[in-house]
């Protein structure tokens, strides 16, 4: 998936948001994610914020329940993966515990975004606090906005 700008949108109005809804139930009422039947691979997909600074681009990720230790960021051919896993923590067959709703998510999944050749890949740096995975991604200097004086000729 590609980087692009973010432009806002009223999901009320959206003509697609019924197909998107039916898509999404029918997903889950078979067990599969929209992600994984689109070919990207896992089984959930985790939410993300990409901003854009005069600096930097900043991805964040939501991995809730997550440690550090079970996610995993590459970057090849100035494509930024990032892929995990959730372990599910519920126990079948046990008497005294009955599920009657079961909604998280949990397995494997892969995010992967084409970076600019404004970012400087050698430069990236990911943090991770409280759930939130913040990948910082600097650009070259040549990207940068600067302002160019006018001389008197």
């Amino acid at each position: 998936m590609a980087i692009t700008r973010y432009t806002l949108r009223n999901p009320t109005l959206s003509p697609w948001r019924d197909l998107e809804e039916v898509s999404s139930r029918l997903a889950r009422m078979f067990d599969e994610s929209p992600v994984s039947t689109g070919g990207n691979g896992g089984n959930w997909i985790p939410r993300v914020n990409v901003e854009e600074t005069k600096d930097e681009l900043l991805l964040s990720a939501e991995l809730p329940g997550m440690t550090q230790d079970d996610i995993s960021i590459e970057l090849e051919n100035n494509v930024l993966t990032i892929s995990g896993e959730k372990n599910e923590q519920r126990t079948e067959g046990d008497e005294e515990r009955r599920y009657h709703l079961w909604e998280r998510r949990y397995g494997a999944f892969q995010r992967s975004f084409t970076l600019p050749r404004t970012v400087s890949a050698d430069a990236i740096q990911a943090t991770f606090d409280n759930g939130i995975l913040t990948i910082r991604m600097p650009k070259v200097a040549e990207a940068k906005t600067r302002k160019i004086d006018i001389k008197k000729g």
